[in-house]
């Protein structure tokens, strides 16, 4: 599909789309809290940690205006990285069970050095719908996409 000299670049913003569907599903979960046998003082210990990853995630996977929220993703001669504006472009591992489908793509990377995966959710109205196709294809299709180095990928 590619030779392994091509290099790819894409970059994406927040999604509105990903926001209302993660806002209507907290806005669920809070009156069913309210509704449940839960103890109360349990109910307000869920609903506080609901809160709480609300606005924890919301600036870092979401709408992505936290310095340290991942905008990018580039392949070249060095393989894949991913781009922040606190860290700039870092070398990751994408991992085999990363998400492709038409309107989304869930892309798990392991950065260098970590041992845990991380997510981001990259769907259609979060970048350029040619650049969000040429993203999909690259990874769906790509022959080196799961390569840690260009090395390892023999």
């Amino acid at each position: 599909m590619s030779s392994p000299s091509e290099c790819f670049q894409c970059r994406w913003q927040g999604s509105r789309l990903l926001l209302a569907a993660y806002l209507a599903g907290l806005l669920l979960a809070l009156p069913v809290l309210a509704l449940s046998a839960l103890p109360a003082w349990l109910a307000v210990g869920i609903a506080a940690a609901l809160v709480a990853h609300a606005c924890w995630a919301i600036p870092r996977r979401i709408l992505l205006t936290h310095p340290g929220a991942v905008t990018g993703l580039r392949r070249d001669a060095r393989g894949w990285r991913v781009f922040s504006q606190a860290h700039g472009w870092q070398p990751v591992r994408l991992c085999t069970d990363s998400v492709v489908v038409p309107q989304l793509v869930v892309l798990r990377f392991v950065r260098a050095g970590r041992w845990l995966s991380e997510s981001q959710c990259i769907p259609a109205d979060a970048m350029h719908i040619e650049q969000h196709r040429r993203l999909r294809v690259r990874l769906r299709f790509g022959r080196r996409r799961f390569a840690s180095t260009p090395a390892a990928a023999g």
